[in-house]
């Protein structure tokens, strides 16, 4: 969903910043670049490199964007989601009592 949001200018930065500002939690390096190598095996990413700037010492960015796939998941998901909580209010969770 960061990636989507981003859109175009999501590399390793400012994905972990959207993340935390999306859900508040801090996340490692190491588990957002974990992450991203799985959804990029999956297709559901591809990644592009960007030209060397000084600023980075000479080093790229790596670009992700999200793939025809990768849209369609998120999509999947998201109705799978609407589906589970289908019919059930956030303020029955406060009782344990569905309503």
């Amino acid at each position: 969903m960061a990636i989507w949001r981003l859109e175009g200018d999501a590399y390793g930065v400012q994905i972990k910043k959207k993340v935390t500002e999306m859900t508040s939690k801090k996340i490692s390096y190491g588990a957002l670049y974990f992450t991203l190598e799985q959804i990029f095996k999956k297709g559901y990413v591809t990644r592009t490199t960007g030209e060397p700037t000084p600023v980075r010492g000479g080093c790229s960015k790596i670009y992700y964007h999200l793939t025809p796939e990768g849209r369609e998941t998120l999509k999947n998901t998201h109705e799978l989601q609407q589906s589970i909580w289908d019919g059930i209010s956030v303020l029955s969770l406060d009782t344990g009592k569905l309503k």
